[in-house]
């Protein structure tokens, strides 16, 4: 049975993976691919596997959902954000009220529910979908005017947890717990988050800076840790887990820590696994034979959330803000329902409270209507309102990202008087777009990490697009280099650098290789194609050694 699961859940993934590459070439959104492959492995699909545990489901998705909020934070760069931030707040605060005050009314007015179940409705879908919204920016490169990416990463990333309070006060309601909690509950739901996540974060940045782990991999699995937690110990306090593990997320993650980029490559990773897991598990857990008596409701509520709530809601709070009014309609379009809220309405199922509609399938339904419609025409309607910047990357707008290093190197000497002397390259206050490509110590070279410390008297070689940002420093020289592409037939390619036969004096500073830059270390594999930057004396011979 258990090896029955585990090739079951192999299978899964690997068709999730192989299908969304090639199914995205025709404009399918990855996420809509992973719930349709839900539904024909489910109950009434192909497959046929029955499925309707809510309550596994509602804890898987919890799961899920802590990872997707605390990457999402991760990956959002502050600098970036730091100038929308106060209209992206108030979008996903004011924008998710407005837009589920306006829903809940709809549903009492158009489909007679009840006042409670109406607003339960609106507050389950009221949010935008995260996990949508990061991946259609990511995966189809959209490099939007202005700061529209900035906001719209900020507030689906941040207004989940307050659609999550909104739902679970409406659920107290329905279940007699009075209006008189209804202020406390919020207070302590947004301070006990907040609190809890500053305070990890800030001990996590410490610890990261100051305890020097001898496995490299051991750094992600400490932050996984700090993620769960940053969610538990808040909902165990009565705050908001995912307000907290978002927060958390976005203070560590625009920190410098080391191995940042091996704890990010580990999120996305993870990150994608949790949206494949929770996009395929919903749809496992529909029943499309019961959507067709809810797809009339369900149509409905989608085109007004669309084309009436939801730009209510974007142009109540971006006018005050003077946003373009292009740029407005786009944020507005931009609405994404998705996981989220399907897992919110789960929520609402196993919550034990008397509910009249079909709420999971209606949910359902909204979230793959939001998918399948906005979500596919998104770059088209980017395209027809003239946002797109062929000159920016939307990439900018993530911790990851990472302009194509310049291959100018300096030499600075680090005399006793420096800033930089007797401390760690982590702790020296570089500009991030600065790189140290190696230090030379003495009669010797070696390639830094973020806990190498700068000695007076060293020689730091440093590239970056920004280098008069050094002139405090005293500029020694330039440093001569090289670029030399290996071909197909040179002895390099295929080799690793340390199986290569490379003079002595001649050091592999960089790889450029297909648009990214990469710093090598023994290890690293050379191939055809790749772009060698070299230092060193006998330069004509790699040259030689590249080509041939």
């Amino acid at each position: 049975m258990l090896i029955g699961v585990m090739i079951i859940c192999a299978l899964v993934l690997l068709i999730c993976i192989t299908s969304s590459k090639v199914l995205y070439k025709f404009g399918v959104p990855i996420l809509l691919i992973f719930i349709i492959l839900g539904m024909l492995f489910g109950s009434d699909g192909v497959v046929g596997i029955y499925f309707d545990n809510y309550e596994l489901t509602n804890y898987l998705c919890s799961i899920a959902l802590i990872f997707i909020m605390f990457y999402g934070g991760f990956g959002t760069n502050w600098e970036m954000a730091k100038p929308v931030a106060i209209p992206s707040i108030l979008m996903s605060t004011l924008g998710v009220i407005i837009t589920a005050g306006l829903t809940g009314l709809f549903c009492v007015v158009v489909f007679n529910t009840t006042l409670l179940e109406g607003l339960l409705i609106g507050s389950i879908v009221a949010s935008t979908d995260a996990a949508s919204v990061f991946s259609i920016l990511r995966s189809q490169k959209l490099n939007l005017k202005g700061s529209i990416a900035s906001i719209l990463e900020i507030e689906s990333g941040s207004n989940d947890p307050i659609a999550y309070m909104m739902t679970v006060i409406i659920l107290g309601l329905m279940s007699n717990g009075g209006y008189g909690n209804i202020i406390p509950m919020l207070f302590t739901q947004i301070v006990v988050g907040i609190i809890s996540a500053v305070i990890l974060a800030k001990l996590t940045v410490y610890l990261l800076r100051n305890i020097n782990f001898e496995i490299e991999g051991f750094y992600p699995i400490f932050v996984t840790a700090i993620a769960v937690l940053s969610y538990a110990l808040s909902e165990y306090l009565g705050g908001n887990g995912y307000l907290s593990a978002y927060i958390a997320g976005i203070m560590i993650g625009n920190s410098k820590i080391p191995h940042k980029k091996t704890i990010f490559q580990f999120f996305d990773g993870v990150s994608w696994l949790m949206q494949i897991m929770l996009f395929f598990l919903l749809g496992l857990l529909s029943f499309p034979s019961k959507i067709s008596s809810i797809m009339v409701q369900g149509i409905v509520i989608s085109v007004f959330m669309i084309l009436i709530a939801r730009p209510i809601a974007t142009f109540s709070v971006l006018s005050w803000f003077k946003v373009p009014f292009k740029q407005q309609i786009f944020i507005s379009w931009v609405g994404l329902r998705g996981a989220a809220s399907i897992a919110f309405a789960i929520y609402a199922v196993t919550y034990g409270v008397p509910i009249h509609n079909d709420i999971f399938h209606i949910i359902f339904f909204v979230a793959l209507f939001s998918v399948a419609v906005q979500g596919t025409l998104i770059p088209k309607i980017a395209k027809k309102l003239d946002l797109i910047d062929d000159e920016s990357s939307v990439l900018k707008t993530f911790n990851d990202y990472k302009e194509e290093i310049g291959t100018k190197l300096i030499e600075i000497l680090i005399d006793s008087n420096s800033h930089l002397a007797n401390k760690t390259i982590m702790d020296s206050n570089i500009p991030e777009d600065i790189l140290i490509v190696m230090i030379k110590r003495g009669g010797d070279v070696f390639v830094p990490n973020g806990s190498t410390l700068i000695l007076a008297g060293d020689i730091l070689v440093v590239t970056g697009n920004n280098l008069e940002k050094f002139r405090e420093y005293k500029e020694e020289k330039s440093t001569k280099l090289m670029e030399v592409t290996v071909s197909k037939k040179s002895h390099l390619a295929n080799k690793t650098i340390v199986d290569v036969s490379i003079p002595e004096d001649i050091l592999i500073v960089m790889i450029k290789r297909e648009g990214s830059v990469i710093i090598p270390n023994g290890s690293t594999l050379i191939l055809p194609g790749d772009i060698l930057v070299i230092t060193g004396t006998c330069l004509d011979e790699v040259n030689e050694l590249a080509t041939s």
